[in-house]
């Protein structure tokens, strides 16, 4: 005889829905399931949106994740042709296969444009793992020279120095004491240079794939170079990696930031995250003044003017916006998407980001450089 419990099929629908938003990344607690499940009781129901209701009351997905909810109730009670033909214009509305794995979404024709025909609209929550592997030697270069050759800002306090704008009074006048009363020399100030902050932008969408473990090996060793550096990641999602990169042994770091970021090899939304980023005053705040970095090969779905003027902006905050694309394979490189060509005069740099070696080298160069 089997004693195992067996749930009614009336409400087997409403079990499987849960179990649908946990694949796609949804926190729904056991509880939540069983609230869910008495609400629907209570409410009859006579619609699918009390369902709809009673889903949002008891399982309470965030905010910023309703379209999501949305699209995946659509998706489940209602079958895929209703939404096919709803909501098509909403870019916020992420379509996921079964367990939060499989392909991008089949876009319509009308939907890309030539600047990314390798990249995706369409949001894809995956888990990644970072393999293991030895520190390289550019890596190994950045660690040893980033504290001399990162760039420096004037700070506001002020040091001694044989040479410099103003008169160290306080100096001068203890050593004329020592020489009754005599003043031998006048002492002087400078002011004290502090270490730049450097803020790193990745994408992690599914065509900068074979770039993604190192970039983010990279940032871990950035972080761990300077005293002020921000790591952030973008595909369809902008997530703040910073404190997870700040953990000193590299592989628990990557591991803590692999399972903050949901978005690895997914879509492609530049201008939406560098949108997004700008949104947030405390992330805007990290680009003011800062060496910006941008790691993305820039291939976009859509209208570029929403990475233009994310780029714009950016440009006018940053110290110095430099973007590192695989696509530049030499000095002579002149971009040919339409991204890269609506921001190349935005950007103070835009060269090659398709090695570490290449990145480490024009992060230690910005120390030397002046911005344009």
């Amino acid at each position: 005889m089997n004693n195992e419990l067996q749930l009614p099929r009336a409400i087997s629908v409403f079990v499987s829905f849960v179990a649908l938003l946990r694949a796609n990344g949804f926190a729904v607690a056991p509880e939540q399931t069983t609230a869910f499940l008495a609400a629907i009781e209570l409410l009859g129901p006579r619609s699918m949106e009390a369902i709809r209701q009673a889903g949002l009351a008891t399982l309470a997905p965030p905010p910023e994740r309703r379209a999501t909810y949305d699209r995946l109730f659509d998706l489940h009670f209602l079958g895929s042709e209703t939404v096919d033909h709803a909501g098509a214009e909403d870019e916020e509305v992420v379509r996921l296969q079964e367990q939060g794995r499989g392909e991008d979404e089949t876009l319509l024709a009308d939907e890309a444009n030539q600047s990314g025909l390798a990249a995706a609209r369409a949001e894809a929550l995956v888990e990644r793992r970072f393999a293991p592997g030895a520190t390289g030697d550019a890596l190994r270069r950045l660690s040893r020279e980033a504290p001399a050759r990162l760039p420096r800002r004037r700070g506001h306090r002020r040091m001694r120095a044989r040479r410099g704008p103003w008169a160290d009074l306080r100096r001068t006048l203890r050593e004329s004491v020592r020489n009754d009363g005599e003043v031998l020399r006048l002492g002087r100030l400078k002011r004290r240079s502090r270490p730049r902050k450097v803020l790193l932008l990745i994408d992690v969408s599914g065509s900068m794939k074979e770039r993604t473990d190192d970039n983010m090996k990279l940032a871990h060793a950035v972080v761990h170079a300077a005293p002020n550096v921000e790591v952030f990641t973008f595909g369809t999602r902008l997530t703040r990696v910073t404190r997870a990169l700040r953990l000193k042994r590299r592989e628990q770091a990557l591991s803590a930031a692999a399972h903050l970021v949901s978005d690895w090899d997914g879509g492609t939304r530049i201008g939406d995250a560098l949108q997004a980023f700008l949104a947030v005053p405390r992330f805007g705040g990290y680009a003011r003044g800062a060496a910006v970095v941008i790691l993305s090969d820039g291939l976009e779905r859509g209208d570029p003017s929403a990475l233009r003027d994310a780029v714009a902006k950016l440009s006018r905050r940053a110290w110095r916006l430099s973007w590192l694309t695989p696509l530049a394979n030499g000095p002579a490189f002149q971009p040919q998407t339409e991204a890269l060509i609506a921001i190349r005069h935005f950007v103070d740099d835009l060269v090659d980001g398709g090695s570490t070696a290449a990145i480490v080298s024009h992060v230690l160069s910005l120390g030397q450089r002046k911005a344009a």
